[in-house]
């Protein structure tokens, strides 16, 4: 979707939007070879400090244009009892320089720029059920490097894990991984003129020097471990829990799906990763479906920078992780997710809630500049959605949402946004359109005033 918004007040900027999301696969050789693909454009918050508007028509501050792609392709088959695979992805992910946006008091933050990203996967393993073994199990190894423009950051990842699968009883089992990584991050300096102070270009992102060393961010190598139980009492309903020791910490990770009938479906994720932007945004992309319904899109601001459902019921995902803002430094992320998405009658319904809390790693003699390294920030989030068909020709969609920023920068504010919208919308005919909507939002930076803002839209569309 593009939108070109024309303003009537010579006070108020001319501006353009990009919103889309797109994810596919193709079997290039049935049950051996496919190839898959994911792509989102999005508007994006630049700044945790600075306010998360619900509404993009304006003179807004601290948001930006982000795009986010990947593609590759996935080997699997089988060799007797032994299961092989492999997998390739190339991603890209893409933030423009977006408004200026200055926090009183606050330091200057480096801004995102862009980054490319390689992802190779190998594994051999035997299920349980084979008869070989009373087990299953699987080898698995992966390589990650991400190369990215500010500050010629590099993330570099390779490592090699065993995982066990043991039946104990017809639904549960236990389960287990013990594995090698070698996690490397790092940077260079960033140009600085008199009196230090460093130097920006024309999109205010700091200027690298060329000549300064390699600094590292993060550096961590050694063995890790999980362990935890798997339960599957039937095809609709899965539950995963591990505790274990990675990243020189302990970690918790599950997982939780359930589809009680054809249309409807609940999932709960927990995660620990080490990670970048980029990486965790076509992370989340490739974790969706190929099919997906429930965006509840606001109809002010078009996105999808909150949790989408999945077609007829079917599992989905949420962005809000990755995008409570635009990091350029690496970090540990961890958080809970929770999506549920359901269609009865001519009503649909999704909602979608969570926690994240990211960690973040960088150099501390970054020269001039605030070092972000140990900050950690953190945001809780919340949206709903409910639409009613009232006939062939018309229907009515409302959506509320809501979310907390806390950066962990001394000093900054917190950040609450909240709001609701509700849309009518009609056919006439084969081609024409019509759609009313009403909305509310609410902006609340703490230290400043608020912002409370009303907005109403009459749309006539005509489609070819």
């Amino acid at each position: 979707r593009y939108e070109r918004r024309i303003a009537w007040d010579e006070n108020v900027a001319d501006d353009d939007v990009h919103t889309g999301l797109a994810r596919g696969a193709f079997q290039v050789v049935p049950n051996l070879l496919s190839f898959e693909a994911g792509a989102l454009a999005q508007r994006a918050r630049t700044d945790i400090r600075g306010s998360a508007p619900g509404i993009l028509v304006g003179n807004i501050d601290n948001v930006t244009q982000v795009y986010s792609a990947y593609a590759g392709p996935t080997l699997s088959t089988n060799v007797g009892a032994l299961q092989l695979g492999a997998a390739y992805r190339l991603g890209y992910t893409k933030a423009e320089a977006g408004n200026a946006f200055v926090v009183p008091g606050q330091p200057r933050l480096d801004q995102y720029d862009d980054a490319f990203s390689h992802l190779a996967t190998a594994s051999v393993g035997m299920a349980a059920n084979t008869g070989v073994l009373p087990f299953g199990w699987t080898v698995s190894g992966a390589y990650e490097r991400e190369d990215a423009g500010q500050l010629d950051q590099r993330f570099e990842s390779k490592g090699v894990e065993l995982d066990v699968v043991a039946p104990v009883s017809p639904t549960v089992a236990l389960v287990g991984r013990v594995g090698y990584e070698d996690i490397e991050v790092s940077q260079r300096d960033a140009l600085t003129g008199p009196g230090g102070v460093p130097v920006v270009d024309v999109s205010g992102r700091f200027v690298t020097d060329p000549a300064s060393p390699r600094l590292l961010a993060y550096d961590q190598d050694g063995i890790y471990w999980d362990a935890g139980v798997l339960w599957k009492p039937s095809r609709r309903t899965s539950l995963e829990a591990r505790v274990g020791r990675r990243y020189g910490s302990m970690t918790y990770t599950g997982s939780l799906t359930y589809q009680p009938n054809a249309n409807s479906a609940f999932q709960v994720g927990v995660y620990d990763d080490v990670l970048t932007f980029g990486q965790q945004l076509n992370d989340n992309i490739a974790a969706l479906p190929t099919a997906f319904g429930s965006t509840g899109r606001n109809p002010f601001n078009p996105g999808f920078g909150s949790c989408v459902g999945g077609a007829n019921g079917g599992t989905g995902g949420c962005f809000d992780p990755a995008f409570q803002s635009i990091s350029t430094a690496a970090y540990r992320a961890r958080g809970v997710t929770a999506v549920y998405s359901t269609n009865f009658g001519p009503w649909n319904a999704s909602a979608g809630a969570g926690y994240a809390q990211r960690k973040f790693r960088a150099p501390n003699g970054v020269a001039g500049s605030f070092s972000v390294n140990g900050v950690r920030d953190e945001s809780w989030f919340g949206q709903g959605q409910l639409g009613y068909r009232i006939d062939d020709s018309s229907a009515i969609n409302t959506s509320v949402f809501a979310s907390l920023f806390d950066s962990g920068i001394l000093g900054a504010p917190d950040v609450t946004t909240i709001g609701a919208t509700t849309a009518y919308s009609r056919l006439f005919g084969r081609r024409l359109s019509a759609t009313a909507a009403l909305g509310l939002f609410s902006d609340k930076v703490e230290g400043f005033e608020s912002d409370l803002t009303g907005t109403a839209a009459l749309v006539m569309r005509y489609q070819f």
